[in-house]
């Protein structure tokens, strides 16, 4: 029997003979082995998921299976969520790419069948591969079945017989020409339901073009031959070329094109893209040899650096011949692993490091902190990290030990020495604590540390703090309190547990920060002593690195905004727009650009592009613009200066002051262009539907959606024994663009009440509840009396469906809801819940009124109240037009009056 089946078979045999869990101490001696070998045995088998553990001080296990079930020793597997789709997969799609990925989904989505589209580039960059990549993405999106074809055809096979050409795309009927002795299906049938793909569509002769823009002008063709039946089918054409199509095809077939699709070359791709390029050749290489593949770093910088003649296609045969070369010296003189050398590559690749003098800031920030030796696999591929993306594991809340536990595991298993794995370890732990220092919160009050980490800990970090203070002649905030604090019980249940922790800098650590380190020895021996075990040198590695960390270092990064720009026709409609917009949002912050009727577009086009250079802040520009050409600026100037402009036309001051208020609270583009575009559409609005009420869902977060999120969690659970129906759901703020992401997705299927943690991740209408809030008790009761008003909402649903008819009182409800958001947020106020409660029923009565027809009820002394309260009046009338819109109604001036006199009645300050 194993080892590790012995271990099972005695832990279930001691949890019997006690009636509890058992800690790993009590099954030692039961055994008589090593406590260290028998923790790292129930590790094992928790990972398994073989058995159960029991957090806390000792931690405990216990059997997870009946007595009968065979135990395996090998991890579960997991089913992970597709999180990313086939394009989003593609390497660049967060750089040269991006803008072509999001016109093929635009491709693909757009109802009810997709747009048939052009795909330009040269020779080598991709177009094959992109169409068959939106092929994917359609099956992926379920706007095809996976059954649906995809059937490629080149159109220069056949382009000396442009009859055979025809032939092979339309079919062909018996007798046609010479030679055509059946009748024969074309690629166009077999495609049906599917995409057909024609490369070098320039090679199709001007008839073949007219029969195929028929086709695609009335979903109907003949066969070559035929005149008289029609063939109907549902087929996405994809085209690429890699001439200029207004010289090669016919306008007319052009004009039927709708989305055109250009591929950058790759010398139009930056360094950053060409390494992400030479990662995936490389590791496509590693799994034809099946081995890992080391890289020379040089040889990598040649090939990052190297003028390459043919686009991608020529990259990634350079890449397949030197990987070649270092297989065959590896085979020939049976070197102990692949390695690609300087000797192995093409000479036009090796001229590329000439130019490392000019490169060589880019190429740092690319290769920094990597070994003279890189490794690449093909088992683990890791997740890109383009602009904006951290890696899969932050995600995923997996910690940095494991990581580089992984690392070391996957090197050694390769044969590599201990000594040599420093070198081509590829883990920039630095970049990761800066990182993780940085987005703890500034303040953090003990009382509330002391909820998540063990009291003793606390006192420990407190005393640890004070020590290092006095020895560097340093100051220590809260945040690196509560950082380190979290990292010493973490490390602590490590080593209790006998795993090993190692630091792949820790010589670096030594010598670059030797004052702190030689502080953390005498802080490790505190350690020793107050625990009872023996602080390893690489966790004092880790110490010294916390406590060389600059407290007052603050980020660089400005408190970025999305910037306003109105353009219109007129030599000051602009700005009187843009005017009053400022004055009621309280800043001028909303820019302006008159366009005099005798201006030309293109003179507009450069002012435009220099003030938007002029005016962004690093989260993009908003445009809003009356008509006419001023529509394509956005395209345009995003095209050319890469800088994320969206636009709205036909603009009116209610969008104006919609974008300057949104811009700044710190919104986002996306959000402020899709709230101005639902502002538009109001008029617009489709039968009244009834929706399904959404399940209660409360968020709990912390920086890893592990430890803290977790507890917090049990705690709702248990404080309120489940008399609320509500789901809680754990998520980790490491990557704010993902949490935000991830708050998105889960607001469409749930209603949010709130989010918990230990840090205010500052979304917009859904209240935070601090931990420490959740942990006296008074969080839950804020908890609970968010979960009552919900109830009172749907109470009032219910009254009104009774009391009111032919109204959707669901969504008349709803819309209120949202009107008295935008009210508090356009005012900067706060309303308390009842008084919502009475806004929300008086205008309920009051829209069942004007509906039909009733007269408005006076305010007295309308015009001096209208005249001390004009912002207000200007505002809440601004909120209540989706009202008026959806119940075409007009609410006059004393109804206004009423609602107006509510508010500032009873509105408190933000």
């Amino acid at each position: 029997m194993s080892k590790i089946n012995e271990v099972y078979n005695a832990l279930k045999e001691l949890e019997v003979k006690m009636s509890n869990s058992i800690t790993a101490t009590e099954l030692s001696t039961f055994m008589n082995l090593d406590r260290a070998n028998v923790s790292r045995y129930l590790n094992q088998l928790y990972k398994s998921g073989v058995i159960n553990k029991i957090e806390g001080h000792p931690v405990k296990y216990s059997c997870a299976v009946d007595k009968e079930e065979k135990v395996s020793t090998e991890p579960k597997k997991r089913n992970r969520e597709l999180k990313r789709n086939t394009l989003d997969t593609l390497v660049g799609s967060k750089l040269s790419l991006q803008m072509p990925i999001q016109q093929a989904k635009a491709a693909i989505l757009y109802p009810p069948n997709g747009l048939h589209t052009l795909i330009l580039g040269e020779t080598g960059v991709g177009k094959s591969m992109f169409a068959e990549a939106m092929y994917n993405f359609a099956m992926e999106s379920k706007v095809i079945n996976n059954e649906a074809p995809f059937v490629r055809f080149n159109c220069a096979d056949y382009a000396d017989n442009p009859q055979l050409v025809m032939a092979q795309i339309f079919g062909v009927k018996k007798g046609a020409y010479t030679g055509a002795d059946t009748d024969r299906d074309g690629l166009l049938k077999k495609a049906n339901g599917g995409i057909l793909f024609l490369d070098e569509i320039h090679r199709l002769s001007p008839q073949g073009q007219e029969m195929l823009f028929t086709y695609i002008d009335k979903g109907h063709f003949r066969v070559l031959g035929d005149t008289e039946k029609l063939v109907h089918v549902e087929a996405q054409i994809i085209a690429a070329t890699t001439e200029d199509p207004q010289s090669f095809l016919l306008k007319t077939f052009t004009r039927r094109i709708p989305m055109v699709i250009t591929l950058p070359s790759l010398k139009e791709k930056n360094i950053k893209e060409r390494y992400y390029l030479l990662r995936e050749f490389i590791e496509n290489e590693s799994k034809r040899v099946s081995k890992s593949i080391y890289f020379n770093k040089n040889a990598l910088i040649s090939f990052l650096l190297y003028d390459c003649p043919n686009n991608i296609g020529q990259l990634k045969s350079d890449i397949q011949l030197s990987c070649a070369r270092a297989f065959l010296k590896y085979k020939a003189k049976s070197k102990d692993y692949i390695l690609v050398e300087q000797e192995d590559l093409h000479q036009r690749v090796k001229m590329g490091l000439m130019k490392l003098q000019e490169y060589r800031e880019e190429v740092e920030e690319i290769l920094n902190n990597m070994g003279d030796v890189l490794k690449f696999s093909y088992k683990n591929k890791i997740i890109l990290i383009e602009d904006g993306e951290t890696l899969e594991e932050f995600k995923e809340g997996t910690m940095f030990y494991d990581r580089i536990e992984q690392k070391i595991e996957e090197l050694k298993n390769d044969g590599i020495e201990e000594k040599e794995i420093d070198e081509i370890l590829n883990i920039d732990i630095e970049k990761y604590f800066r990182k993780y220092i940085r987005d703890l919160p500034e303040k953090f009050r003990r009382e509330e540390i002391s909820k998540i980490v063990d009291l003793e800990i606390v006192d420990l970090v407190e005393e640890i703090l004070l020590f290092a203070s006095n020895k560097l002649n340093r100051e220590y905030d809260e945040k690196v309190y509560f950082g380190l604090a979290l990292h010493i019980q973490g490390s602590l249940e490590r080593i209790r547990q006998g795993i090993k922790i190692f630091h792949p800098k820790l010589n670096f650590i030594r010598g670059e920060y030797a004052k702190e380190f030689i502080v953390s020895m005498e802080v490790a021996s505190v350690i020793d002593k107050r625990f009872g075990i023996e602080v390893p040198l690489d966790e004092i590695g880790y110490i010294t690195m916390f406590l060389a960390t600059n407290p007052y270092e603050k980020d660089t990064i400005k408190d970025e905004k999305v910037s306003v720009l109105v353009i219109m026709h007129g030599h000051s409609t602009a700005s009187s727009m843009v005017e009053v917009a400022n004055s009621l949002i309280g800043e001028e912050y909303v820019e302006a650009l008159d366009m005099p009727l005798s201006m030309k577009a293109e003179d507009m086009y450069r002012i435009a592009m220099k003030k938007i250079k002029e005016i962004h802040a690093g989260k993009g520009v908003f445009l809003l613009v009356d008509m006419g050409s001023l529509t394509n600026f956005a395209d345009m100037i995003k095209e050319e200066t890469d800088i994320n402009v969206k636009a709205i036309d036909m603009v009116t001051t209610l969008l104006v002051i919609e974008a300057g208020r949104k811009a700044l609270n710190g919104r986002g583009l996306k959000e402020i262009y899709e709230s101005c575009l639902e502002i538009k559409r109001y008029g617009v609005q489709g039968a009244a539907s009834k929706i399904d009420r959404k399940e209660n869902i409360v968020i709990t977060s912390c920086f890893t959606g592990d430890g803290s999120a977790q507890r917090l969690k049990e705690i709702i659970e248990n404080n309120m024994n489940n008399k609320l129906n509500i789901k809680i759901h754990a998520l980790n703020i490491l990557d704010k663009d993902d949490f935000y992401s991830n708050i998105e997705s889960l607001g469409e299927k749930y209603n949010i009440l709130a989010i918990v943690g230990v840090m205010n991740t500052y979304v917009p209408n859904i209240p935070f509840i601090s931990a420490a809030e959740i942990l006296s008790g008074d969080g839950i009761d804020d908890l609970e009396k968010l979960i009552s008003q919900e109830e009172e909402y749907y109470k009032i649903i219910e009254s009104m469906e009774k009391q009111i008819d032919n109204i959707d009182s669901y969504k008349l409800v709803r819309n209120i809801r949202k009107v008295l958001l935008n009210i508090e947020e356009h005012l900067n106020i706060k309303l308390i819940h009842e008084v919502k409660i009475g806004i929300m029923i008086h205008t309920c009565f009051l829209i069942e009124k004007l509906m039909k027809g009733g007269k408005e009820t006076p305010f007295v002394m309308l015009n001096e109240f209208r005249h001390s309260n004009n912002k207000e009046f200007i505002l809440i009338k601004q909120c209540l037009k989706i009202l008026e819109e959806n119940y075409k109604i007009n609410i006059g001036e004393n109804e206004l009056a009423h609602i107006v006199k509510m508010v500032i009645n009873n509105k408190t300050s933000v």
